[in-house]
């Protein structure tokens, strides 16, 4: 009975989780959060974090449940809070509810709750259990758990090369070096990420829109970002199109024209003036730290090769997203990623493979920063 009851619990948080992730890319600052309530061996009510992060995944399944969840077991991803936002405490309408026990996958490490929900939680009676399915958890909240603990978004960068890691040929010819299934799946990213960066040189190059263009997704288009230190993007650039509705930012440096900042502000556009530089620009980190300010938890990278090998050399990649075509292009080819300055192997930046897949006639491959 007890190993029934603990496959039980399983299959309970893995719903929860899935509730999870369908919140990636929409309900940032706050934690995608799934939520599940059971009663006599069934799932009763279910709950996920709404846009923007309200209502949260606890308080509406506890709506949906009613007084079913009265004796139920509560079944969430993350710690539910404890404190008062712009909505009361979670931990307060589970008690209220009778709920009779809480699984909970992973500690909220934000100071305001940090094991303080748990806790109310078992004065209040009931029997709680943390850390089931704690890793997935905290693979679903990599976003949050890195702004909340580092300050910054976590950051996935995303190349679609050759086999030998080209991205166009010697004239720039570019489209399209994968299928489109790998073209699909590089637009679902955009869905579940809250913000996607390029370089000045992509826009300048490309001309991208930076949207989701999956059929029923549209909506999820994250907020669009470009590094552009000296606002060398005309103000005709389809990266401007739909502004202020949908929101466009541009990191640039307080060196840039103020007059041209005026023009973007007034178009709608977001300008971010990041005080600190470095030899290469933009200090990346400084640029990282004022997302995170305004509340971005993942960040979907796409180009260029310098902006790449930027954030490659200065440890700021979390997450390598490689798709890879069945190809060769050559030495004439433009690299995806540029010149780190590597003079011993042992000095090369290291990621760990996490998995692989086909994706048509492409291959997929993931990779962690090591350490």
């Amino acid at each position: 009975m007890e190993n029934e009851g603990r496959a039980f619990d399983l299959l309970m948080m893995q719903g929860a989780l899935a509730l999870a992730r369908r919140g990636l890319g929409s309900v940032w600052p706050n934690p995608a959060v799934g939520c599940v309530i059971a009663k006599e061996g069934r799932a009763v009510a279910r709950g996920s974090t709404g846009k923007g992060g309200r209502p949260h995944a606890e308080t509406e399944a506890l709506a949906r449940a009613g007084e079913e969840a009265r004796g139920a077991t509560l079944y969430a991803s993350l710690e539910p809070c404890c404190h008062w936002g712009l909505t009361p405490p979670c931990t307060k309408a589970i008690i209220a509810a009778g709920v009779r026990r809480v699984v909970v996958a992973l500690e909220d490490p934000d100071p305001r709750v940090k094991g303080k929900g748990i806790e109310r939680l078992s004065e209040a009676g009931l029997l709680v259990e943390e850390g089931l399915c704690r890793d997935e958890a905290a693979e679903v909240n990599a976003g949050f758990l890195s702004r909340t603990l580092r300050g910054r978004p976590f950051v996935t960068l995303k190349l679609a090369t050759s086999l030998d890691g080209r991205i166009a040929t010697a004239k720039g010819e570019s489209r399209w070096i994968t299928g489109p299934l790998a073209r699909e799946r590089g637009h679902l990213l955009r869905a579940t990420h809250d913000a996607i960066l390029v370089g000045t040189g992509t826009v300048l190059a490309d001309d991208p829109l930076l949207d989701c263009r999956l059929r029923g997704l549209e909506s999820r288009s994250p907020v669009r970002l470009a590094l552009d230190r000296r606002l060398k993007i005309p103000l005709g650039a389809r990266i401007f199109a739909g502004a202020p509705e949908r929101p466009t930012w541009l990191l640039s440096s307080p060196a840039a024209d103020q007059r041209k900042r005026e023009a973007l502000c007034a178009a709608g556009v977001d300008v971010i003036v990041i005080e600190r530089e470095s030899a290469e620009g933009i200090d990346l980190e400084a640029a990282l730290a004022a997302l995170a300010a305004r509340g971005l938890t993942r960040l979907l990278v796409e180009g260029g090769a310098r902006l790449a090998s930027s954030l490659i050399r200065a440890g700021l990649v979390d997450r390598l997203l490689w798709f890879h075509a069945p190809m060769v292009i050559g030495g004439e080819g433009i690299g995806a990623i540029a010149g780190l300055k590597i003079e011993a192997l042992g000095k090369a930046p290291v990621f760990e493979t996490v998995s692989s897949e086909r994706l048509g006639e492409d291959v997929l491959t993931s990779f962690r920063a090591r350490g």
